[in-house]
């Protein structure tokens, strides 16, 4: 007999790279819970839409809570990472401030799965103490990031600003998170050039130079 009519069995399947289940598993988990929401999503059949098992799931995250908490973290961070960029190309603070606010908006208003991931898993978590262990902390960061681009601005242009960078984090946090929120409820009413203009007027007031 031929080698043709006995091939040689494949070989075992390449075990994937533990960042690349992870994030197959975090695309997978986005499309899951915003089409069943949080409560109806359950891991099982996350992995099984991500072509896993149950045990890859775990492997990765340890429980439901960290995986959804997980999601809107790596997003946050895309938007940070996002803002940081801007800053650091743009050449004056005008510029930053135009920048950052057209880039928030845009998120805002484009990424609305992000947007109704976020205000389910707020509401959950003043219900459910699981998730808001998960949230806190996701939040205060947030927060930090913001407070940490502000104070990067400022020093940058040598602005004294006219709060500090802690309360303008904590500001500029709980204005995109509104944003988000409306534009979700009445997208009509808070669209991208209006959120751009809120965003924008609140940045040039953050980094205004403080008169002596």
């Amino acid at each position: 007999m031929t080698s043709a009519e006995h091939p040689h069995p494949p070989g075992p399947t390449p075990r994937l790279p533990r960042a690349e289940v992870r994030r197959r598993l975090l695309a997978t988990a986005a499309q899951v819970f915003a089409e069943r929401g949080y409560a109806e999503s359950k891991l099982e059949d996350i992995a099984r839409v991500a072509g896993f098992t149950k045990g890859a799931v775990y492997s990765n995250f340890r429980s439901k809570q960290e995986l959804f908490g997980a999601l809107l973290a790596e997003r946050a961070e895309a938007e940070r990472a996002a803002v940081t960029a801007c800053v650091d190309e743009s050449e004056s603070v005008p510029e930053i401030v135009d920048r950052a606010a057209r880039l928030v908006s845009r998120r805002i208003v484009h990424d609305t799965e992000r947007g109704r991931l976020g205000l389910e898993f707020a509401a959950r978590a003043m219900r459910d103490a699981e998730v808001g262990a998960v949230v806190g902390p996701m939040r205060r960061a947030q927060r930090a990031a913001a407070a940490d681009a502000v104070r990067t601005v400022t020093e940058r242009g040598g602005i004294t600003p006219p709060i500090d960078a802690e309360l303008a984090g904590v500001i500029l946090h709980c204005l995109t998170n509104g944003l988000s929120m409306e534009h979700l409820v009445d997208p009509e009413g808070i669209d991208a050039g209006t959120a751009e203009r809120a965003l924008g007027a609140v940045l040039s007031w953050l980094t205004w130079e403080t008169p002596s």
